[in-house]
C-alpha cells in the first residue's frame, strides 16, 4: 500500500473531487469534529446535549453524514429530521469519556473493548430496529472521535476487512505499528470554518489511516474495472 501516494490524492483530489478544501466535501469532516472536539477540549463534553447546543449538535452531525453519503438511496437516515440524533447526541455526551483519548496508536484490549461498546451506544440510540451499518457507525465515530477509520466499501476493499470488530481494530493497530512513522509523520490540520484557513488540530492517526485506506480502495476498484472482461455477443 503506497501510504505517500494515497494522501497525495486525497489531498489533490481527482476528477469532480477536488480534494481538501475549506468549501469541498471533505471538509465536512474537519467542521464536525472541530465542533465536538471544541467540547473536549474545554471538558463541556456533556454541554453537547444541553437544550441551549443540542439543535446545532445535530445540525453538525447530520450535515457531515449527509456530505459523506449517509442520506442517500435506501438509508434509513434519508426519512428523519435532524431532531432524530437528539437521542445519539444525548449517549455521546454521556459516554465513557475514555473515548475521546484512543487513536489506533493506543488499541489495547480495554480500547477495543471501549470502541465496541460505543458501537454498540450508537446502534441503540439510531434505533435497533434500524440496523445501522458498520459503515455508518464508523463514520460517525470518527467524524466525533476521531478515532477509527470510516468502514466504508472502499476502505474495507483497500484494507481487505469485512466488519467493525476485534479482528479488523487489530489488523489496524498492526498496520499502523508496521507504518508508524510515516503516519506519524503526516501531519494534516483541519479547517477552521469562519476563515477556511488550518486550524491547531491535527488529524488524527485514525483519520490519516482513513485516508490511505478509502483511496486504495478506490485504486483497487478502479483497477478491477478495467480488467473486466468485455461480454462477447454472438
Amino acid at each position: 500500500m503506497d501510504i505517500e501516494k494515497n494522501l497525495k490524492l486525497f489531498i489533490e483530489g481527482q476528477g469532480k473531487n477536488k480534494g481538501r478544501q475549506a468549501t469541498e466535501r471533505y471538509a465536512s469532516f474537519d467542521f464536525c469534529f472541530n465542533y465536538f472536539q471544541n467540547y473536549k477540549d474545554q471538558g463541556k463534553i456533556n454541554e453537547l446535549s444541553h437544550t441551549e447546543n443540542i439543535q446545532l449538535s445535530c445540525l453538525q452531525l447530520g450535515f457531515y453524514l449527509a456530505s459523506w453519503g449517509m442520506l442517500r438511496g435506501s438509508s434509513f437516515l434519508l426519512e428523519k429530521s435532524v431532531k432524530f440524533y437528539e437521542p445519539l447526541i444525548i449517549g455521546i455526551s454521556e459516554f465513557d469519556t475514555a473515548i475521546w483519548d484512543i487513536d489506533i496508536d493506543n488499541y489495547s484490549n480495554e480500547n477495543i473493548e471501549i470502541l465496541l461498546a460505543c458501537k454498540n451506544m450508537i446502534v441503540e440510540k439510531l434505533g435497533n430496529n434500524n440496523k445501522a451499518s458498520d459503515t455508518l457507525v464508523t463514520k460517525i465515530m470518527l467524524g466525533v472521535f476521531g478515532n477509527v477509520p470510516a468502514y466504508d466499501d472502499f476502505f474495507r476493499k483497500g484494507f481487505k476487512i469485512h466488519s467493525f470488530g476485534k479482528k479488523s481494530l487489530k489488523q489496524i493497530s498492526q498496520y499502523y505499528l508496521q507504518n508508524n512513522e510515516m503516519i506519524d509523520n503526516a501531519v494534516i490540520y483541519t479547517f477552521d470554518y469562519y476563515s477556511g484557513l488550518p486550524t491547531n488540530r491535527k488529524y488524527t492517526k485514525a483519520k490519516v489511516v482513513d485516508m490511505i485506506g478509502f483511496m486504495q480502495g478506490i485504486g483497487i476498484g478502479r483497477k478491477n474495472k478495467k480488467n473486466l472482461t468485455p461480454p462477447t455477443f454472438i
